[in-house]
């Protein structure tokens, strides 16, 4: 996915309230927009609306949720700010933001899932959720094919995570009542699987990486891509083709769009570019796709199970029987599953961290030397229990880039800092205090002269000097001796 002059962006590290939460927070997020936009495409497709007489056919609301798409991904590309992700290419001679081939590609691919993915819902005689289902247990046996293509360790949990989600789709198959397929269903089948096996191939090669910039980069050209490839191929059918399937589609680019339908299948394509966000953010975690894929499937079950109980409450239509609820234990255990490293992990450290002390390191604004400090500790120690002040700290103030360069060329996340004004209490709930100079030390005792035995100077060899306003060197020489310090003074002794 390389560029050609692509600008140098300056990454915000702390994520967005929307963002958290890991992988969990992420299936969350997929759950919350996939849960109305799949009652909204059932309720649609099935005349259930009020004001609705009839039925609105998969191809006829195509067009219109292709439309809510291509207006959803660039509202969240603006809303968000990754729009400074998409790569720059020069074009006629000039530098413009434009996907390269790869992407292209992938983004048709991502049209074909969009589109069949929708059309899923609607097809006249075959059962929603013998679809729904089908399309779930596909993708779940995709990911290790698409792993082992790649060389990918599989672990054992990922193992177990996704024989329960297929213990899962297997189980809520003993709902469906009519196992039909039409011809159109089978190809519509295809056509998912297909896209869903292209793109994961080029997201294999060309992110999927851990790398924030890649990762999002791919992210925000995918979305472009798809989105325009998606209202390409519907126009194009239903302009050139014949039969149908084009009938429909032109059905949809006109006297559709004059219905109070219309509204809600463009709601579909916007609820789709939200949806889409989060279930690519999980399938970009580097972790293999035999982890990822039950990851997004169990949110999708999870999802699907709610949409049908509130249309149920809604419309009075049939309730989900009770393979579906059974199912939902298979999926709770394979979510248990996926967690399991992380939950091991969590515990390991929670014991490790509240048996270490509280380190707290004070500089003068705090925005540089007892920042930096804080971030080589959080590092270099691989602790939490790690907090930085200053005495004259402007609440708020951020670290100088600087600072941050500093910080990076280390090795060390330069994490976004926002400066804190020391207090007694500060110094009270410390277990031990490192300054910057011996005249902060003195000054930390004067705020609490009973905390002179455990404040000490960071450096016992002398002053470090603030760095603020010179040259990039010297904030490098700066965050160079803190390291050095930390090293010497807290790693080998584990305080």
């Amino acid at each position: 996915m390389s560029t050609t002059g692509a600008p140098r962006i300056s990454l915000p590290s702390r994520r967005s309230w929307w963002l958290a939460g890991g992988v969990l927070g992420l299936a969350f997020g997929y759950f919350f927009w996939y849960t109305p936009y799949a009652a909204l495409t059932k309720a649609l497709s099935s005349g259930l609306l009020p004001g609705m007489d009839s039925r609105v056919g998969g191809l006829v609301l195509l067009p219109a949720a292709a439309l809510g798409t291509l207006a959803g991904v660039p509202l969240f590309l603006i809303i968000s700010g990754w729009w400074r992700y998409l790569g720059t290419r020069r074009l006629l001679g000039r530098a413009t933001r434009f996907p390269g081939p790869a992407m292209i590609l992938t983004g048709f691919c991502m049209a074909l899932v969009i589109a069949t993915t929708t059309l899923n819902y609607t097809f006249t005689g075959v059962s929603i959720l013998f679809m729904l289902l089908m399309m779930r247990a596909g993708v779940l046996v995709l990911s290790p094919i698409v792993d082992t293509i790649r060389r990918r360790t599989v672990r054992v949990h990922s193992w177990a995570a996704l024989v329960l989600s297929l213990f899962a789709v297997l189980t809520a198959l003993g709902d469906v009542s009519d196992h039909r397929l039409t011809l159109a269903a089978v190809l519509s089948l295809a056509g998912y699987f297909l896209g869903y096996l292209g793109r994961f191939e080029i997201m294999s090669r060309v992110a999927k990486t851990g790398d924030e910039r890649t990762d999002r980069r791919y992210l925000a050209e995918e979305a472009v891509c798809a989105a325009v490839w998606q209202f390409v191929l519907c126009a194009a059918l239903a302009l050139l083709g014949a039969g149908p399937v084009s009938s429909a589609l032109r059905e949809g680019f006109t006297t559709f769009l004059s219905t109070p339908a219309v509204l809600p299948a463009f709601g579909i394509g916007l609820l789709y570019s939200a949806l889409y966000v989060y279930g690519t953010l999980i399938y970009l975690d580097p972790r293999e796709y035999t982890w990822c894929v039950p990851a997004n499937r169990c949110a999708s079950l999870v999802s699907g199970l709610v949409a049908s109980f509130g249309l149920t409450w809604l419309t009075g239509i049939a309730a989900p029987g009770g393979g579906q609820l059974v199912a939902t234990g298979f999926v709770l255990l394979a979510i248990l599953a996926l967690s399991y490293p992380a939950l091991v992990t969590a515990g390991r450290r929670a014991g490790a961290h509240a048996a270490r002390p509280l380190l707290l390191f004070v500089c003068g604004g705090n925005t540089c030397r007892s920042a930096m400090a804080e971030a080589i500790a959080r590092t270099v120690l691989d602790r939490r229990r790690v907090l930085s002040a200053g005495l004259d700290a402007e609440p708020g103030a951020p670290m100088p880039a600087e600072a941050m360069t500093a910080l990076r060329e280390l090795g060390i996340p330069a994490n976004q800092h926002r400066a804190r004004r020391l207090t007694p209490e500060m110094i009270g709930k410390a277990d031990a205090v490192y300054c910057m100079t011996t005249a902060q030390r003195l000054a930390v005792v004067s705020l609490a002269p009973d905390a002179a035995g455990k404040t000490t100077r960071l450096d016992l060899e002398g002053d470090i000097p603030n760095p603020h306003g010179q040259p990039q060197p010297e904030y490098r020489r700066c965050a160079d001796r803190i390291r050095h310090a930390i090293t010497r003074r807290l790693a080998t002794t584990g305080s």
